[in-house]
């Protein structure tokens, strides 16, 4: 028998909470025993606030688990308030409110009686007549009750739009008390940045509420609506008139409307206007104040650089002599320019001698008893550089310190009160860093910390949105240095002198048997998916001995189509990891979770808590990052994840944060190396056909790289130099500082 629930049939039933046998406060999850009538019926969902004592309409279906039997699962609830002072006592002494035990309960229940919660709600100063009872402890009491009382209003308005637990309790905690006023005067409110309602949810809610096609908070709605959601397409403005275009398409209003709206939200700067070169650009203001932040800030190293730290000829060579190697002439001169120079950019495709580059300069640094920090943006790019350097590498969000603020907002403890106190900072991987995760690792930088920045320009952009080492390389106000020889024994890979070719638009070479790079030629989408399972299970692991699971890695350039990651995964799944009976899976959204399945994170989650092996606690999984299924409790809703040398929990609300990573996209496999990379090249979507994102895919691959497809598609792609457009003003504002040092 299956783990997931059967659903017999939908219907309500009323009961008095007897018992509440597990609570996930993360969720709201909740598993209880509910008196209905006279029988004691299980009870299971999510049910923020339900307490002991409590007595609620419960809508739903009955399900029957194969583990415990016969279960209601909740939908929604609608708790009624208590209505005699044996049921209030009951309800107070539950600890349903927090600081109310069972002996306050009996003062006040003795005290107030019937007008118990009355006295609560509207009246707390009153309690302070019982001994124990302050006015400060009173005034929590209250908003303690308001807040599950408000809560569950904002549930029973929205439950209709499947308003989660944890998306009300964002509303209450945004807006408190008034958050029904506000939302029945402003449903688009929901859609502002920390509730991040989808603008269509919005509407549906709008439309109930008969509002206005025209109305102004509706447009302004949209217009912000259409700026966040090109930030995940990586811009982080938009040209005026492409802006407004998009907008009436969405809005369905008149221009002349959009128009004015987005003056007035200009006029009150809850976004950015600016003009270049002729053309109007518009932006959210954090985005712009970012941009700014970066190059004034990147100006300014300039001025308070320590230029007694120099370097000499006589001492790269000592370093050459004791590496035994010998350096060309580009890598003498990044090591030069690292002294010389404030900021140094790094880059440089696969095998022409970074690392070494940067080993060095290290060294050198070290040598003056400098103190050097080393970044990445994801784990598993801070754990290659840890193996390459020898020295610890961090990824930036742990280097910065990353926490929650109040409101449930991210911020890091590293910032300009509180300064990291390197004086040398070296990230690898720079072409993933986006614009406001660099705006934040400035603003924890000393004003004398060298900046270097390593990456290859020719890989994809950064998942966030912006252009930082693109634009700062298009600027030309910095050093850098792009290493272009290949080194003897790189060269000798297949792997990286395709890569070259990709970049120089040379016809690719596949070798025979002893190559590391093969093409697989297949006529049809059938055959290509055919050939890459039957690699993966058999071919792959037969021939080299490999893991499947740890050394193989599909990188798609598409979720889409057959050849797309979600029905690669779903392929992959059942060939690597088939379920077993009694073994138990969690069922998300069309897909199941199962013990051992190979995940990937899709969102940063700043507070997903870890245990690291030797037994430290840690908040923090990123996007990008790859583990593996150690562990399901499927009535409690929740898994574990294994990263490396930690283990994260999952509860049922984060489950929509992973996805199976048998076959991942090319984006999300950024700062990422794989021993045997698979690369299906079968009816690649027209958009995709480009050469950066084929280039990332190839450099992701240290052992083996194997194409399965069309080879006139890999010709295509790397033909295609189309650059991934992004609106961004990073490199105007560089360009524009540096004018201004110049006069």
């Amino acid at each position: 028998m299956e783990d997931t629930p059967i659903f017999e049939n939908t219907e309500s039933i009323t009961g008095t909470v007897e018992k509440i046998t597990y609570r996930n406060e993360a969720n709201a999850y909740t598993v209880a025993v509910a008196k209905c009538g006279k029988e004691d019926i299980t009870i299971v969902g999510a049910m923020p606030f339900l307490n002991e004592g409590d007595t609620a309409v419960f809508s739903g279906s009955f399900t029957y688990h194969p583990t415990y039997g016969r279960q209601f699962g909740v939908k929604t609830f609608e708790r009624k308030t208590p209505q005699n002072a044996a049921a209030i006592l009951k309800y107070l002494s539950s600890g349903a409110i927090k600081g109310i035990g069972p002996s306050t309960a009996t003062k006040i229940v003795e005290k107030f009686g019937e007008d118990s919660l009355d006295i609560i709600q509207n009246r707390p100063q009153e309690l302070t007549t019982i001994k124990g009872i302050s006015l400060m402890k009173a005034l929590a009491v209250a908003e303690e009750y308001k807040k599950q009382y408000g809560v569950r209003d904002i549930m029973v308005m929205l439950s209709k739009y499947g308003v989660t637990p944890d998306k009300a309790l964002n509303i209450y905690r945004r807006f408190g008390d008034k958050s029904i006023d506000i939302i029945k005067s402003n449903p688009y409110s929901l859609c502002e940045d920390g509730i991040d309602f989808r603008f269509e949810i919005a509407e549906d809610i709008a439309a109930d509420l008969d509002f206005e096609h025209d109305n102004e908070l509706r447009v302004s709605a949209g217009l912000e609506y259409v700026l966040r959601k090109n930030l995940a397409n990586g811009h982080t403005c938009l040209p005026r008139n492409k802006f407004i275009e998009v907008s009436c398409r969405l809005l369905e209003c008149k221009e002349s409307t959009v128009e004015i709206c987005c003056d007035r939200l200009v006029e009150c700067f809850r976004l950015n206007c600016e003009t270049v070169g002729g053309t109007e650009f518009i932006s959210i203001p954090e985005y712009n104040s970012a941009e700014r932040h970066i190059a004034a800030r990147l100006m300014s190293v300039k001025r308070y650089i320590d230029t007694a730290v120099t370097v000499d000829g006589l001492e790269i060579d000592n370093v050459e002599n004791r590496l035994g190697i010998k350096f060309e002439e580009l890598q003498r001169q990044a090591i030069f320019e690292a002294f010389d120079s404030g900021i140094l950019i790094l880059t440089g495709g696969p095998g022409t001698g970074k690392t070494t580059t940067l080993n060095a300069i290290i060294k050198l640094f070290e040598n003056r008893d400098l103190d050097i920090e080393l970044a990445a943006p994801t784990g598993r790019a801070a754990k290659r550089m840890t193996e390459l350097t020898g020295r610890e590498a961090k990824t930036i969000h742990r280097l910065l310190e990353v926490e929650w603020g109040n409101g449930d907002t991210k911020q890091f403890s590293r910032n300009e009160k509180n300064p990291l106190n390197c004086e040398v900072i070296i990230v690898d991987e720079a072409s993933m860093i986006d614009t406001l995760l660099f705006d934040n690792l400035l603003k924890a930088l000393r004003l004398s910390c060298r900046i270097i920045l390593v990456g290859d320009s020719d890989q994809l952009p950064s998942i966030g949105a912006g252009n930082v080492l693109g634009d700062i390389l298009a600027a030309d106000v910095f050093p850098s240095i792009r290493l272009k020889k290949v080194f003897r024994q790189a060269s000798k890979s297949m792997i990286v002198t395709n890569a070259h070719a990709i970049i120089n638009n040379e016809k690719a070479s596949f070798g025979g048997k002893e190559s590391d790079c093969f093409f697989l030629r297949r006529t049809d989408k059938y055959s290509t998916v055919e050939t890459i399972l039957q690699l993966v299970t058999e071919r792959l692991p037969n021939a080299y001995g490999v893991d499947p699971l740890t050394d193989v890695q599909i990188l798609c350039p598409s979720r889409k189509l057959d050849t797309g990651t979600v029905n690669l995964n779903n392929l992959l799944q059942e060939k690597l990891n088939p379920h077993k009976k009694g073994e138990p899976q969690l069922a998300f959204k069309g897909i199941y979770l199962r013990i051992g399945d190979k995940v990937m994170q899709v969102k940063n989650n700043y507070d997903l808590q870890y245990k690291k092996d030797n037994g430290e606690y840690g908040n923090g999984v990123f996007n990008g990052d790859v583990g593996y299924i150690t562990d399901i409790d499927i009535r409690g809703g929740i898994l574990k994840v294994r990263y490396d040398d930690r283990v994260a929990t999952y509860f049922s609300e984060d489950l929509s944060q992973l996805e199976l990573a048998y076959a991942v996209t090319v984006h999300k496999s950024q700062g990422s190396e794989y021993d045997f990379v698979i690369i299906p090249l079968c009816e690649v979507p027209t958009k995709l056909r480009y050469r950066n994102l084929l280039y990332t895919a190839v450099t992701r691959a240290k052992k083996m790289l194997i194409a399965v497809g069309n080879e006139s598609m890999w010709d295509e792609m790397a033909a295609n130099d189309r650059k991934t457009l992004r609106y961004t003003m990073l490199k105007t504002y560089l360009t524009q500082a540096a004018q201004n040092e110049r006069y």
